[in-house]
């Protein structure tokens, strides 16, 4: 009945089946999180799915991919771009680094957290993109920031 992430479209909503845990199969295991379509969804509203599964200890990669597709994440407001990119980290979604590294040099400001995130995630390729962006804009943050992110990075 079920695959990894199974979707399911039913009259304007759209229905997720996510299991939490990797390792266990059973049904019971999953959890089923349900959206409208997006020509209605308010950024709020994305930002409190997007809350929800970053609540969720695994996500697969096809789940990550349709909800950006779905939602073009890319293109929402900061506070969702910036929800999508924890996503992106927590779930080591490489495919979406470029909207990470996107949201680290456009918006500084709410970026400061998401540096913390690459870093303490210890994989190296993380970290190589929040020392580039860092390098990218450190003379356009402002020095409070700056100083809290290099202190991060380095």
């Amino acid at each position: 009945m079920c695959d990894r992430s199974a979707q399911k479209k039913t009259s304007g909503y759209k229905s997720i089946l996510i299991r939490s845990q990797a390792s266990n199969s059973s049904v019971s295991s999953w959890s089923c999180v349900c959206w409208l379509d997006p020509v209605g969804l308010l950024p709020d509203q994305l930002v409190l799915l997007l809350e929800h599964l970053l609540e969720q200890k695994t996500l697969n990669p096809r789940t990550l991919q349709s909800l950006e597709r779905t939602y073009h994440l890319p293109q929402q407001d900061a506070e969702v771009r910036h929800r999508w990119c924890e996503l992106i980290v927590k779930h080591k979604y490489t495919k979406a680094y470029k909207d990470v590294e996107r949201f680290l040099q456009e918006d500084q400001a709410m970026g400061v957290y998401l540096y913390g995130e690459l870093m303490l995630s210890e994989d190296a390729r993380q970290q190589q993109v929040a020392r580039r962006c860092f390098e990218l804009t450190r003379e356009r943050m402002d020095r409070s920031s700056a100083e809290v992110v290099a202190e991060m990075l380095f």
